[in-house]
């Protein structure tokens, strides 16, 4: 697909998955696309006011252009915190108005903020005038069992009073009671036209659409109405998706093929890094690459080798070999049955 002429930097992005996206995980999607734009874990505001900070906020330089986001409803709390990820670096600040959880609810931010659309708009300001980062909001498109476009677009046009330009809007409503943030991630209906016609009604803004968007063609579809796309569990299940997302969508000219066995390698070196810099166990890193070979014959072996705890003991190198011999072994059995 050819590149606009001025391609928004949030042209394709991975959302941020609480458990999921930590700094290794990010580590292994920069290797996958070099370009698209990363999101950290939510992080609430007491947990870098009151918390340890480093253990929060470190991450991979690699990983840019990465986007802290960040949960909390208080102006001072959410200024302080953004200058915390100016100083740590980081390339974006984004609100949380989408997490449906209860246990977010109780501290008056996320989904529930989305009824508040002018103390949000005092949070963006009071982070935009703390720093010079874009400072950006992930929202719902509505609350509840109510589908009134006005609700949005009221929102999005009062957040917009704040300077705010960018917009990420998972296409579905919050449900504030009776579903799991699961089930809130599969029961309430998608509706990506919303997000098309907020972008027809503030054309001068950016909007990313985020919520069950899994292939390449969904992906340009996308791209065809609004600005950007957020792409979460499928980044996350079936990585290999992302492999061809700078060529196709981001303007990258192909080089070297990238191939799994490349991105595996580069990975043992990390654990192999990160156990001799900071003592992380390679199983932490591990975790997250666990669906490389999805679809790949061997696979399930290989995964095995990587998810089997009793082998904790092994340097990285030295469980890389088992995998790769216990994939190798499937495909043969496979060519020869």
């Amino acid at each position: 697909m050819k590149r606009p002429d001025e391609p928004t930097p949030w042209r394709l992005c991975v959302a941020p998955m609480m458990d999921w996206t930590d700094r290794h995980c990010r580590v292994f999607h920069r290797l996958l696309s070099p370009h698209a734009r990363l999101y950290t874990e939510m992080v609430t505001t007491g947990a870098l006011i009151h918390g340890d900070v480093a253990r929060h906020l470190d991450f991979d330089r690699s990983e840019h252009p990465v986007a802290l986001q960040l949960g909390g409803s208080e102006p001072a709390e959410l200024a302080a915190c953004a200058r915390l990820a100016a100083r740590w670096g980081y390339d974006e600040v984004n609100l949380n108005c989408g997490c449906p959880s209860e246990r977010v609810q109780r501290g008056s931010f996320g989904a529930c903020l989305m009824s508040e659309p002018a103390l949000v708009r005092d949070c963006i300001a009071a982070m935009r005038d703390a720093v010079d980062l874009p400072v950006t909001v992930k929202h719902r498109i509505g609350i509840d069992r109510g589908e009134s476009y006005a609700f949005v677009r009221d929102f999005v046009g009062t957040v917009a009073e704040s300077g705010c330009t960018v917009f990420i809007v998972h296409a579905r409503n919050a449900w504030l009671k009776g579903l799991s943030p699961k089930e809130n991630r599969e029961v309430p209906p998608l509706r990506h036209g919303v997000v098309a016609q907020l972008k027809c009604d503030f054309p001068a803004l950016t909007f990313v659409v985020n919520g069950g968007i899994t292939t390449a063609a969904q992906i340009g579809a996308q791209l065809g109405t609004v600005d950007g796309v957020m792409v979460g569990r499928e980044a996350y299940h079936h990585p290999w998706s992302m492999a061809s997302w700078d060529t196709d969508f981001l303007g990258a000219t192909a080089t070297t093929p990238l191939t799994r066995e490349a991105v595996e390698a580069a990975m043992v070196a990390y654990m192999a890094r990160e156990a001799a810099v900071h003592g992380t166990p390679w199983s932490n890193v591990a975790r997250h690459m666990m669906g490389l070979y999805n679809g790949v014959p061997g696979a399930r072996r290989w995964r095995q080798v990587w998810s089997d705890h009793r082998l904790k003991t092994l340097p990285p190198h030295a469980v890389q070999a088992r995998a790769i011999e216990a994939r190798l072994a499937a495909l043969r059995e496979s060519e020869t049955a």
